[in-house]
Formats: C-alpha cells, structure tokens, sequence
C-alpha cells in the first residue's frame, strides 16, 4: 500500500515537514533498517522488563554511559523522573503517589525562562510526578545565586530544558547547576528531547538527561532517559505505578534500540550542507518584492541552517500569520516553523524535505503572494 493509498483511505492531507521534527506531525520518518527491527519485535514474545532492562544495557553500552532505559516519550520521562525522586522504592508511593499526601520533599527547581509550552507546560509534566515546581529568577534571567537561595530541605532535584522554546541568554549554565548539585548532593535533571548530542550533557556531569526516541534519533514513538544508575533503576520502578499508563511497546523498544546504533555510526547532515541546499530556494525569493530571504542559525546552537523568509505586508498586502495559514490549508499541507509569525517572519526547516518539496514551497509562496 503506498503513501497515497493511506492519505486516500483515511481522507488524509498530504503534508510537507518545513517546520523540523515536531511531534503533532509525527515528527520523524523512520529508515528501512528500524522498520524491520520493529517487525521482527512486533513478531515476536519478550520478557518485557528483561527486554527493557538488556536493550537499555546495550544502548548504556554503545554510548559508554553509566546506565540507559527506553520510555515511552520524553514526557513520560520527565512524569516518571520526578515520580521516581519523590518515591524512591517506596512500594506504597509509587502506587499511591497520586491519590495520597505524603510529608516528603517534592519541589524540582527549574529556570523560570525554561518553564515553557512544548505542546504542553513543563510544569504539567513535573506536577504529573507528583513534583512541586519552583521557577528561579524570572522571564530573561536566572543566575545561579536564583538557584541557589530557593535549595532547601524539600528540594529533589534542579532541573534545565534545553530547547529553542526556552530563554537562551542570561541563564544559569548547565555546568554551574551541576555545581550546585554536587554541593547540596541533588540530582540535575536536563529535558533534551531534540537535542542531537547523545553523550554531551552526560559527560558535563547531568545525573538524568532525557531525549525524544522520535526526534534527532529518528526512531519509533519513544523517549531515552540515560545517566546514573541509581537514578535509572528508580525510574524503572514507576512501571508499577504511573509508569503503567506510559508503557512502551516491544516493537518500539526495539526499533529505538537499532534507531541509536544506526544514528550513532551515521554521518550527520552539516549546518554547510543545510545551506547549500537552500541557496537556490533563497535566491528565487529574494528576487520578490516584499520578500527578504536569508539562512540563519539554529538558536539553541546545534548546527543546524534553517531559511528565513521576512514579509512586508505594506508591500504584500498579506500578514506573515496569513501566509502560514494559507500554506497549511493548500491542496498539500505546508507547515514552517511560524514562532515569529508575529514579527513577520517564519522559517523553513529542510531537514525531512525532498528537493521536489521544496520546489512545491517556493512555488506554493509565489502562488499566494500572487507573484510570477
């Protein structure tokens, strides 16, 4: 059955991906090696908790880091995370961690810039553990000592969000969070679901690092959560309770696992390449009035080139907010990364977009602009 077939049978738009590896799109496709991986796991019956606990060992051992587990998402991450500081090995709090008060520390200190909206609040997700958070220093600031005066007896952990959602200057480093949690024996928590970097935050000393299975890794429905044993083998215990409604299936487990050996022995797509494949893409749009196109840099620093279109609406008559709508209502769904439709401007992320596609991008603008 093809890809037509699906999007005929089920009524289906198509979509083009120019907005980057987003969950509401399905946020990656998965190569044909993970695919058979997960077939064969789909076929086959598994000692689950042994499945967890031996693909967890080998990805721990392929990225020589103390200890690995697959979850769920990276949310379920963060959920069963924060369940498993408050609970320890608790067998009556992990079951009833969400239906009864328990005088026990509870409170996760996390950046107030990093407290942010990722298709759902943070907030949400160290509440759903069981976690009470505190946001340090405010909206475009948090130093260290903002950190530092909210530690106290009812501190679990100190958490950081790496992400191009959150604030990128003016906060705390991650290496002076590690810092404070070497000195007040807390544990540092880092949500970096799309980052790209396996080893990085590990080996900077973050005890729980936490990734999406589905984003730079371009595995199945799934999250990673590696770092210290002592932490790992505490959140594997929240599958006796909230952990439960997080499960992940055999086949993702399995496809993950081949998704991680593949993505770590594979050349990676540079920043250069990125935008040497948007040169000609730039340049028909900068020949437009009222169209200003350029390549810009990732904002949360990972080498990645993204285009920028900037709109003058003076000139084009349209809003940049109304020309993203109108891309996504077309005959093939067009989504871009639309954060700063507001200032005028949006940007085409090409990682998951064929040459072809982008074609039909530049063609589908000049349509609505009604330019020629």
């Amino acid at each position: 059955m093809s890809d037509l077939s699906l999007y005929e049978k089920y009524g289906l738009k198509q979509v083009i991906n120019a907005s980057g590896k987003m969950t509401i799109l399905g946020v990656s496709t998965l190569q044909e090696e993970v695919l058979l991986s997960m077939k064969e796991g789909a076929t086959k019956f598994f000692e689950i908790k042994d499945l967890l606990d031996k693909t967890g060992a080998y990805i721990a051992k392929t990225l020589n880091i103390e200890s690995a587990y697959i979850v769920s998402s990276a949310s379920a991450g963060i959920a069963m995370t924060i369940a498993s500081l408050i609970s320890k090995d608790n067998l009556d709090m992990i079951l009833n961690l969400h239906s009864r008060k328990y005088n026990v520390p509870r409170e996760v200190i996390l950046p107030k810039g990093h407290n942010v909206d990722y298709g759902c609040p943070v907030q949400t997700m160290i509440e759903l553990g069981g976690g009470l958070l505190k946001e340090a220093g405010y909206s475009n600031q948090c130093k260290k000592e903002h950190v530092e005066t909210l530690i106290n007896e009812n501190t679990i952990a100190l958490m950081y969000v790496k992400s191009h959602h959150c604030v990128q200057k003016g906060i705390v480093s991650i290496e002076e969070l590690v810092e404070l949690g070497r000195k007040y024996n807390l544990p540092v928590i880092i949500d970096a679901a799309a980052e790209e970097d396996l080893r990085k935050y590990y080996n900077l000393g973050v005890d729980v690092v936490i990734y999406s299975g589905a984003k730079a890794i371009e595995g199945p429905t799934s999250g990673l959560v590696i770092g210290k044993k002592k932490y790992i083998d505490l959140i594997k215990l929240q599958s006796q309770g909230i952990g439960r409604a997080m499960k992940v299936g055999k086949e993702n487990i399995l496809g993950l696992a081949k998704a991680i050996e593949l993505y770590e022995n594979s050349i990676k797509i540079t920043g250069e390449e990125l935008n040497k494949r948007l040169e000609s893409f730039i340049n028909t749009l900068n020949n437009i009035k009222g169209i200003e196109a350029s390549s810009i840099k990732d904002a949360a620093g990972r080498d990645i080139v993204r285009g920028q279109l900037s709109f003058n609406s003076d000139i084009l008559g349209l809003e940049a907010k109304d020309i993203v709508k109108k891309l996504k209502d077309g005959p093939i769904a067009i989504y871009t990364r639309d954060y700063r439709a507001n200032e005028g401007k949006i940007e085409i992320d090409i990682r998951s977009v064929s040459h072809e596609e982008l074609k039909i991008i530049e063609n589908r603008i000049i349509e609505i602009i009604g330019g020629k």
